[in-house]
């Protein structure tokens, strides 16, 4: 018998968006930024950390929705392995989605070329994302993948807006 998979496709696909918009938004920060390059060292590890603690809080909650789910169902709120496997694996792929974002940091010397090379790749992702949705979802995945990338074209402008 095949083991169950901790976490559904729509969660695991959901976790890596929640991810880079966390990360876009630390990135974004950088418009705001000097242009020298301890600033963006700087702002790169921030948004490290900053996906790294949100993945800590997010594994947490996914432990406290296990217990609060199975003590509604009037199951025993007892923990198995495979709880702390999914917990595992929503901090990792939290944790994880930053580090496309940071790439282009690494590859490019001018901040202009960096920034636009970061949010391409967010874009990209989110494009990935809501492809993968439908062929779970059985939708139109380029629509899906479009659809996404679009939503998150328009988070980001809003949040160049507001002073990202």
């Amino acid at each position: 018998m095949a083991e169950k998979r901790v976490l559904d496709p729509i969660d695991r696909v959901s976790e890596v968006i929640f991810g880079v918009l966390m990360a876009m938004t630390f990135i974004g920060a950088l418009n705001v930024a000097e242009a020298g390059g301890e600033d963006v060292r700087k702002a790169m590890v921030a948004a490290l950390g900053c996906n790294i603690a949100w993945g800590l809080a997010d594994a947490v909650m996914y432990v406290v929705a296990v217990i609060t789910e199975r003590t509604r169902e009037r199951t025993s709120p007892v923990l198995h392995a495979g709880d702390f496997r999914g917990a595992f694996g929503v901090f990792l792929l939290v944790a994880l989605s930053t580090f496309p974002l940071v790439v282009p940091f690494m590859l490019f010397g001018e901040l202009r070329a960096a920034m636009l090379g970061s949010r391409l790749v967010a874009l990209a992702l989110l494009f990935a994302g809501g492809w993968m949705l439908a062929r779970y979802a059985g939708g139109k995945p380029w629509l899906w993948g479009i659809s996404l990338a679009a939503v998150g074209a328009v988070l980001l402008a809003a949040i160049m807006a507001l002073g990202g």
